[in-house]
Formats: C-alpha cells, sequence, structure tokens
C-alpha cells in the first residue's frame, strides 16, 4: 500500500475491506506508525512563512533567543539550563544560567534584570515561540 495520506489510505482500505469502527482502527495504526509519521508532511506543526528581519544598526535592538537545555544541574543552585541571548548587530551573546524548570515570571525577571536593565527595550526579538518567551512576555 506504501505511504499514502490518511485519507488517501482510508480510501483505498474502503474499496476492499470493511468491519465495525475500520475508519477508527485505520486512523490509531496510522498514528502509531513512525514511517508514515516521519513520511507525512500534513503531521506536526505548520511552518510559518518566512520573515524579512528588520536589522537595526544599533546594538541590542535585534535580538535572538533560545534555550540550552538537558544539562548536568551544577553550582549551589543546581542549574541546568542556560537562556541565550544574542545581539544580531555586534553579535555579542548573553549566556544566563536559569533551571529548566523555571516559571514564565522567572524568565521575565531574568530577561529584564539581564538585558532590559542594561541595553533597554529590544525591537525585535527572535524566537521559537516558547510558551515561555510567548505568555506574558
Amino acid at each position: 500500500m506504501g505511504h499514502m495520506s490518511e485519507d488517501r489510505t482510508k480510501e483505498r482500505v474502503a474499496s476492499s475491506a470493511w468491519w465495525p469502527k475500520w475508519e477508527q482502527d485505520l486512523s490509531e495504526y496510522i498514528r502509531a506508525c513512525e514511517r508514515f509519521q516521519k513520511e507525512n508532511r500534513k503531521n506536526g506543526k505548520k511552518f510559518g512563512l518566512l520573515q524579512h528581519i528588520e536589522e537595526h544598526k544599533h546594538p541590542w535592538k535585534t535580538i535572538n533567543m533560545d534555550w540550552v537545555t538537558g544539562l548536568v544541574p551544577g553550582g549551589s543552585k543546581k542549574l541546568n539550563a542556560f537562556l541565550i541571548i544574542v545581539d544580531r548587530f555586534s553579535k555579542s551573546v548573553r549566556c544566563l544560567p536559569c533551571h529548566k524548570e523555571d516559571t514564565e515570571m522567572a524568565t521575565d525577571l531574568l530577561f529584564w534584570n539581564n538585558i532590559i536593565f542594561k541595553f533597554g527595550v529590544p525591537k525585535i526579538i527572535i524566537s521559537d515561540r516558547d510558551p515561555k518567551f510567548t505568555s506574558e512576555f
């Protein structure tokens, strides 16, 4: 049968077989099929369109933010992650140690204390839309 779309697979099965709850069974089977999930582009998050990034001519006006997690806890506070912030103009990097489990409020405070109070409010923040960046940020 190959690995076609879920709709096409259902059409194919419907033309040659039937049993009670066959559509539900087939949907569950397809969702459990690792190869189907990898090859079917309809699954997962939809990608947004590429956007032009306005490059400011001053430091700390356009920044990138992301997390480094999965680290071995270290130091007296057992920190296990970094919030990485890169200024796109100067290429300056700030690696802010934190806990992966930190709340949105803790992330906000980390950002305010280490970026906004030192460099001002950025005009553009580029991130992967992590909930900690989008909720109340």
